[in-house]
């Protein structure tokens, strides 16, 4: 590879060479003709063979001479302007082909180079940082999925192995079964999460608007969780306005009250408080949902919208760090508003706000 590559940097050499010597020659040859032409004019002086010899022999040289010069120039100008920048391109590209996306290419000095060079590399420079998001986010997802597979599996293995004892009490049965259906209730839920937040990122869900009063919404929500509150002494506090339309999808808005509520239910203790809010103003419909949890830090708060991220790991076998990145997705399809408010040791509050249409508030009025 390295024999043909020489081989043709020779060939491309020679082929300078003869562009600047042919150039040169007929420069320096129709010059030099109308240079003795003038001269001989003007002074009356009439040239013989040997001088026109003579002259042809020293134009030939100097031809040789100045074109040879002007083929090392350029060439050292080639190789500054234009094989340095391009070496450095497609050495960066070839890195990039084998995996590696934290290459970056410096930029090059406009005294020494094209400055469109630049802009081809800062195309490249951004492409290689894009991708290597892409590459951290698509590593990251394989290592989550990974690790929140290898829990419900682990269990069912577990359990089904114990299920094989054949003189299991009936109870001791009852119960394995239950954890082996609620590991594999968890594994299916995850993938239902996950397949739904891969249509949303991918924009293969679309929102099918319509009005309808979002209060009853959020009171049908609540109530599928009345066992729940029930069985673990948690107060109740709603606070709804009445006839709150809007215009959205209720199939998607469902998702998020029900990840919210579920979210609240799961952080409070037994004996704690759940709150419900929901307030309208001329442009937004405004849905707080509080408890009395454990709250979290900032640190905390500033990532809990990521996919697979659970502050809590205590509660982790509850969840799978999905719900409330389909929640973010879904508010941002709607184009509203989500925001969090926490502190440790007292609770936290979910704001979401859902833009509402002028024909709709025209209706409430």
């Amino acid at each position: 590879m390295k024999e043909k590559r020489g081989f043709g940097g020779v060939l491309r050499a020679l082929s300078h060479y003869f562009t600047f010597f042919v150039l040169v020659a007929f420069v320096i040859t129709c010059c030099m003709m109308l240079f003795l032409n003038i001269l001989a004019d003007s002074l009356q002086i009439s040239f013989s063979g040997e001088n026109i010899s003579l002259a042809a022999k020293v134009t030939f040289w100097n031809v040789i001479l100045i074109s040879l010069l002007f083929t090392v120039i350029d060439t050292v100008r080639r190789k500054w302007t234009v094989d340095r920048p391009v070496r450095r391109i497609s050495e960066a590209a070839e890195k990039m082909i084998a995996g590696d996306f934290d290459v970056r290419i410096p930029t090059t000095s406009g005294l020494v180079s094209d400055g469109k060079f630049n802009e081809i590399i800062e195309c490249i420079n951004h492409m290689a940082k894009e991708l290597s998001g892409v590459e951290t986010l698509r590593t990251d997802f394989i290592a989550n999925v990974s690790h929140e597979m290898k829990t419900p599996l682990a269990v069912m293995q577990n359990y089904g192995t114990l299920l094989q004892a054949p003189d299991l009490p009936e109870e001791k049965r009852v119960e394995y079964a239950k954890a082996i259906t609620d590991a594999s209730r968890r594994l299916a839920d995850m993938m239902t999460n996950i397949l739904k937040l891969n249509r949303l990122e991918n924009q293969q869900i679309y929102p099918k608007t319509e009005t309808y009063d979002l209060g009853e919404q959020l009171c049908e929500s609540l109530l599928q969780f009345e066992n729940v509150w029930e069985s673990r002494g948690i107060e109740i506090d709603t606070d709804i306005a009445e006839q709150v339309l809007v215009s959205a999808d209720s199939e998607l808005l469902s998702l998020v009250w029900n990840n919210l509520f579920s979210n609240a239910f799961k952080f409070t203790e037994r004996g704690g408080r759940v709150t419900l809010t929901l307030t309208a103003d001329g442009s937004y419909a405004t849905v707080r949902v509080s408890d009395t949890g454990c709250g979290m830090s900032p640190e905390v708060g500033a990532h809990i919208f990521e996919k697979f991220y659970q502050g809590d790991s205590s509660h982790a076998t509850q969840g799978n760090g999905l719900g409330l990145a389909l929640v973010k997705r879904v508010v941002d399809i709607m184009q509203g508003e989500i925001g969090v408010e926490s502190t440790v040791g007292v609770g936290t509050t979910f704001t979401v706000k859902i833009r509402r249409e002028a024909h709709e508030l025209e209706e409430t009025r």
